[in-house]
């Protein structure tokens, strides 16, 4: 079975993902058929960037998506459009409104948790205490 799922990247203590689709038995860091998104769960507010076509077009083959990438999904409107576009709105309606959703809320690209400065690490508190 084909899940849309998340996929892990980032260094240690800064994850950000990728929605991914994949095979359910692949492990979550290997291959993938599809990159079609990504979430920021670290910037303010959440950063969630979906490609509605493809999303949706996997989504009406048959793809799953995990509990995680279904939050998300939802959170952007694409699980609603995915079921207007089974009533029988057509694809590129369905897309151009996404794309206008996108473009009209506008995101923070800073961090919520700004990394160290130099010499301020967790080890070097650690050493002086």
């Amino acid at each position: 079975m084909v899940r849309i799922r998340l996929r892990r990247v980032g260094l240690k203590h800064q994850p950000s993902y990728r929605i991914v689709v994949a095979d359910q038995h692949s492990p979550r860091d290997g291959d993938f058929i599809e990159a079609i998104g990504h979430h920021n769960p670290r910037t303010e507010p959440i950063t969630d960037v979906v490609d509605e076509a493809r999303a949706l077009h996997w989504l009406s083959v048959g793809a799953q998506p995990s509990e995680a990438v279904a939050y998300i999904l939802r959170r952007t409107g694409t699980l609603e459009r995915y079921e207007r576009m089974k009533k029988g709105e057509t694809l590129e309606v369905l897309v151009a409104e996404a794309n206008a959703a996108r473009a009209a809320s506008a995101q923070n690209p800073k961090t919520r948790r700004p990394s160290p400065a130099s010499g301020e690490g967790k080890m070097k508190k650690a050493a002086a205490e």
